[in-house]
């Protein structure tokens, strides 16, 4: 069952402001909690043995992918794009993706490449610009890629790519691990909470719409759902390919990372300790992460109502925002099992500032 639910998370199309496939798929799985969804496509799971008496635990994911656009159709056929989602330029040509229609239908495109017997030394030098990449359909025309595709300006774009499993190295490869994966691991945490009695908390799931467009659901939701704490899942941006095994703070089959800090926020110190000493207590492998760049939904959560202890925990996935990712399936149970043992032994009262 997990694996099916990751494979139809990650293959789901949804970029930033179109997440209604993957609220699809959310919703075939909810059959343990309640299920509401809003206007922005936030999603929120609520456990069933929820009584309104106990402090909330949310556990967040968001649901979107780094995406594209159509911007403009060209008289030639070719497609102009805009960016949904951060993007590095020379990771976008010569893929194919996939154009959804108002219809529903998804066409596939190529990334106009131009080959280089057409290219000037100029042009394989210069730096490539959003403006100048195009999406073919295979069409001739404007007329063609309208009416017989019925292509718009406005129709979002998606990178195509199927999931896959890897028993011998036990490693998931797909697209939009960044942030499918966080969602999987949010609807296996209440899964597997929501068979146990007398839970401390509330927990509701919230598993937000535009995090990669400027964390615009989250702040929907922790006003919603107005949490005592929280806990963050995230397809975290894997380094061990770039650094040393003293460096490298999100490796492959080392565990969840645990955040410490990025652009976005600066830990709950507490938090973070007691979490270490849960992951420790339980035998759970994780690694810290101190990061300069980058951010989480937890950027919005923690200041919302009077300050929300966040904790972060990330999945470890090569290549996030690419078409193609990494991840090991040991390092999503890490996560998870630490998430579970948080709910269930995390005292809220010991998170409070002794004077």
């Amino acid at each position: 069952m997990l694996l099916n639910l990751i494979r139809e998370l990650t293959d789901a199309f949804g970029p930033s402001g179109f997440e209604e496939d993957v609220v699809r798929v959310i919703h075939r799985y909810s059959d343990p909690f309640n299920f509401n969804v809003d206007a922005m496509n936030n999603v929120y799971l609520s456990l069933k043995s929820n009584n309104g008496k106990k402090p909330v635990l949310m556990l967040d994911a968001h649901t979107d992918e780094v995406g594209f656009i159509v911007q403009s159709i060209h008289a030639n056929g070719l497609i102009s794009i805009a960016t949904l989602g951060g993007w590095v330029m020379s990771n976008i040509p010569a893929h194919t993706v996939n154009i959804k229609t108002q219809s529903g239908k998804l066409i596939r495109g190529i990334v106009a490449s131009k080959p280089p017997h057409f290219m000037s030394d100029a042009e394989k030098n210069a730096p490539l610009q959003i403006e100048n990449l195009m999406i073919d359909v295979g069409c001739i025309t404007r007329d063609e890629v309208i009416k017989s595709l019925g292509i718009q300006v406005g129709d979002p774009i998606a990178p195509e790519v199927s999931f896959e499993f890897n028993e011998a190295t036990g490693v998931l490869f797909g697209k939009a691990f960044d942030n499918r994966l966080g969602t999987a691991a949010v609807i296996e945490t209440m899964r597997q909470l929501s068979k146990i009695e007398d839970l401390p908390y509330d927990v509701i799931g919230a598993l937000a719409s535009q995090e990669e467009v400027g964390t615009r659901g989250a702040m929907v939701t922790s006003q919603i759902v107005k949490p005592d704490i929280a806990i963050v899942f995230e397809g975290s941006p894997a380094d061990d390919l770039y650094f040393d095994s003293h460096t490298a703070q999100c490796a492959l089959k080392n565990g969840t990372q645990i955040r410490h800090m990025d652009a976005s926020y600066v830990s709950h110190r507490r938090l973070i300790d007691s979490a270490k000493a849960i992951a420790n207590a339980e035998g759970i492998t994780f690694q810290s992460a101190v990061r300069r760049k980058g951010g989480t939904n937890a950027g919005r959560i923690h200041m919302q109502n009077k300050a929300v202890p966040v904790l972060v925990l990330g999945i470890p996935s090569r290549y996030v925002h690419t078409h193609y990712n990494y991840a090991a399936i040991e390092d999503f149970h890490a996560t998870v099992n630490l998430a579970k043992a948080v709910a269930m032994n995390l005292d809220l009262d010991s998170l409070k500032l002794k004077l």
